[in-house]
């Protein structure tokens, strides 16, 4: 048996009252999570931390921040969707009683309806209200476009003075032309296309910020905290070290909440000429009009494969809808390797805003087109359409999840030939798979510190958008030191804590996990080294579990937790972790199954079930993975059959710009969601939060076209579309 490898440390020992430092060698332990069947928590189902705070409500949200001399902020935003501002006169507004300050140098030309114009401060939210009706704005209405179709139009206006269509460069690989030559392939060819839509999260943007001085605190619902730091000091010509923003919870972000953004910096300096706190949280139509939203993209793809079924080329022209700015691309050919592919992709901009990341940017619209074009093409070939991704899917894991969840669906029961399902209701069967990146980067650091009390928390810049991050966090730290999880203070969301970055791109777990790890094993190195100081035993042999400190076949020779800490002295022990590679994984898989009902009479398309696999790795809280699968099914479930942004061309203001007539799953929409964990023995964490969202709405509407026979090719899948496609309006 090999000798374990040890180390040298210096740590303090308190004896009879007297501390001194002395250095002992100690286990030279390796980075790694361990076996889970070993664990007490890890890769448990483990109730959040916060559970009981939020449904009683004791959390604390941006919007529930209230300081004393609070005003209240509002935005003038633009009614038109471009003009130049000729004039913008205050005063009535700036007389008003109970208004404390006026900002009107926003900007001089809007592009969008919604964009900011003004902005005030009152003693209430209606004398603000009041206050903007009171601003006389004089705007010279400029030529716009908000549909992508007329934005490509060569007499279309421009919105930026250039062209509005950008990229193209073509990405290609293989011999393309040849491959569509051959004899022996079979072609399928068409128009797949997916609206633009809004993030909805359920807490809106906005802030409360509070001069103390020259120093700024702010109170953010981000997705960023040093984000939100850096964003406003340099908007504010102050230093960021003068900033300190706060994130106790939030309600969701998905993309949209990264920076400071406008409402952010007109905040701030709203408090500032106020000389007193503002609080300034958007409402629904704000949400809708001016925060971003996930762009659309319409794409015109030719599919092949051999007649045996063995995928051998793709090409598409797609083009994505970015608004105002940028970043509509998509990841085509999607999931499946294709060894001859010739691709293009344009941005068009419009007068619609800014599109944003939502929730796996570029992911849910890829697999939608990729995925129906792939039952299409199995339809011509006569192949069963879950085979034909066995076939054309080399990853093992999704090998191994297409397999569970045929059973798991009963995918026997499709139909064998699309749309032969008896009756007026046809129900139908669909597959479609994803795959996300899932992994982290250096830069997170984390504190752990344990004092001579016996209490323990950790300190984290992160921030917990919902997901469960301060469960995990408590949870690795109970772990390693044998305690339980509500012995761990986890304490995160506030830029005074050590660094962190931005949550997004499922990349948090993969970041914060391992530098939490780092740092608990480090504090357990010091604690373990006073105490076989104090025991008088090999620091090998000791053993943290259940709450107790115990030398390793030796009994009498234990200590409680509160005893073993009482041995650390005034200082108690205070480490700092870093990130380690070695502890995250990246590129998790997942695939969903759907089954539908359609009335072919009305149109409506009801979800039966769908059944969700998703693999992260090592687990770090089951609960959570679980809660994370079953909110993507639903956001993709929306996505599949109500939402759309809707605009009026001829006066450039969105229509459905509510929560009324933009369209959401309600309760009695919401399918039954088998949500199942893959247990992928990587021994590495990855994170899972963007990829549940992915196939939901090709799997729709793959099952749609099992039971109807007829391909529905763009999203969403209404009533009418469905009743077009049979040929009944």
């Amino acid at each position: 048996m090999p000798q374990q490898k040890t180390k040298r440390i210096k740590t303090t020992v308190t004896v009879n009252g007297e501390t001194r430092e002395v250095e002992i060698e100690v286990p030279d332990i390796e980075a790694a999570w361990g076996d889970p069947q070993n664990m007490r928590w890890l890769g448990k189902r483990i109730p959040r931390v916060e559970g009981a705070d939020k449904v009683t409500g004791r959390a604390k949200y941006t919007y529930d921040i209230q300081l004393p001399g609070m005003l209240y902020g509002k935005i003038l935003r633009s009614p038109y969707p471009h003009a130049r501002i000729r004039s913008i006169d205050a005063s009535q507004a700036e007389k008003l009683p109970g208004v404390k300050a006026v900002i009107t140098d926003l900007t001089r030309e809007v592009k969008y309806v919604g964009e900011e114009v003004a902005a005030v401060a009152a003693v209430s939210e209606q004398v603000a209200r009041d206050a903007l009706k009171l601003i006389k704005v004089e705007y010279e209405p400029l030529p716009f476009v908000v549909t992508p179709e007329t934005a490509r139009e060569p007499s279309a206006p421009r919105v930026h003075g250039g062209q509005n269509v950008s990229g193209g460069n073509p990405r290609e690989r293989g011999d393309v032309d040849s491959a569509f030559r051959r004899s022996d392939v079979v072609v399928h060819e068409a128009t797949y296309s997916v609206p633009a839509r809004s993030h909805c999260c359920l807490e809106p943007h906005g802030l409360v910020c509070q001069w103390q001085g020259d120093k700024l605190i702010a109170w953010a619902s981000t997705q960023g905290i040093f984000s939100v730091r850096d964003e406003l000091a340099g908007a504010l010509g102050i230093p960021a070290s003068n900033v300190r923003v706060i994130c106790e919870h939030m309600g969701g972000g998905f993309g949209s909440k990264f920076g400071a953004r406008a409402e952010g910096v007109i905040c701030a300096r709203l408090a500032k000429v106020a000389g007193a706190p503002v609080k300034l949280m958007l409402e629904r139509e704000e949400e809708q009009l001016a925060t971003g939203y996930g762009p659309g993209v319409t794409a015109k793809v030719k599919i092949a494969a051999t007649r045996d079924g063995q995928l051998i080329a793709w090409e598409s022209e797609s083009y994505g809808s970015g608004g105002v700015g940028g970043g509509s691309g998509i990841p085509l050919p999607y999931i499946y390797p294709v060894p001859n592919v010739r691709t293009r992709h344009y941005d068009v901009a419009t007068n619609i805003g800014a599109s944003a990341a939502l929730r796996a940017p570029g992911h849910p619209q890829a697999s939608f087109i990729m995925e129906s074009a792939m039952d299409d093409l199995a339809h011509k070939l006569g192949m069963d359409p879950l085979e034909f991704r066995l076939k054309n899917d080399p990853n093992p894991v999704r090998q191994a999840e297409y397999r569970l969840g045929a059973e798991r669906i009963g995918w026997h029961r499709r139909n064998r030939v699309a749309g032969q399902a008896p009756g007026v209701v046809k129900r139908g069967l669909g597959v479609a798979s994803a795959v996300w990146g899932g992994g982290g980067g250096a830069g997170s650091r984390p504190t752990v510190r344990i004092d001579p009390d016996g209490s323990v928390e950790v300190r984290l810049g992160t921030q917990d958008l919902g997901t469960g991050t301060r469960t995990y966090v408590a949870a690795i730290v109970a772990e390693e030191l044998g305690l339980d999880v509500r012995q761990v203070k986890a304490l995160i969301g506030d830029t005074d804590y050590g660094y962190s970055g931005a949550s997004g791109g499922s990349t948090t777990t993969a970041s914060v996990a391992p530098a939490v790890k780092m740092a608990a094993m480090a504090a357990r190195e010091r604690l373990v080294a006073m105490v076989s100081q104090h025991l008088q035993v090999n620091p090998a042999d000791i053993v943290l579990a259940d709450g107790k400190v115990t030398a390793r076949g030796s009994s009498e020779k234990s200590l409680t937790w509160k005893q073993a800490c009482a041995l650390l002295g005034k200082e108690g022990i205070e480490v700092q972790g870093e990130w380690n590679a070695n502890l995250q994984g990246s590129g998790v898989a997942g695939c969903q199954f759907a089954e539908v009902e359609v009335d072919t009479e009305t149109g409506k398309v009801r979800v039966v079930k769908i059944v969700a696999i998703q693999d992260c790795g090592l687990v770090l809280n089951r609960l959570a993975v679980e809660s994370q699968i079953y909110g993507g099914v639903t956001q993709g479930l929306a996505m599949a059959l109500f939402e759309q942004r809707l605009f009026d061309e001829q006066t450039g203001r969105m229509l459905n710009a509510n929560l009324e007539e933009y369209k959401l799953p309600g309760s009695l929409d919401m399918p039954d969601i088998e949500a199942i964990v893959y247990d992928n023995p990587t021994g590495k964490v990855s994170g899972m939060g963007e990829p549940p969202v992915i196939p939901t709405a090709a799997a729709i509407g793959n099952a749609v076209f099992n039971a109807i026979g007829k391909r529905i090719h763009s999203l969403p899948i209404t009533p009418a579309k469905v009743l077009e496609a049979l040929g009944k309006v």
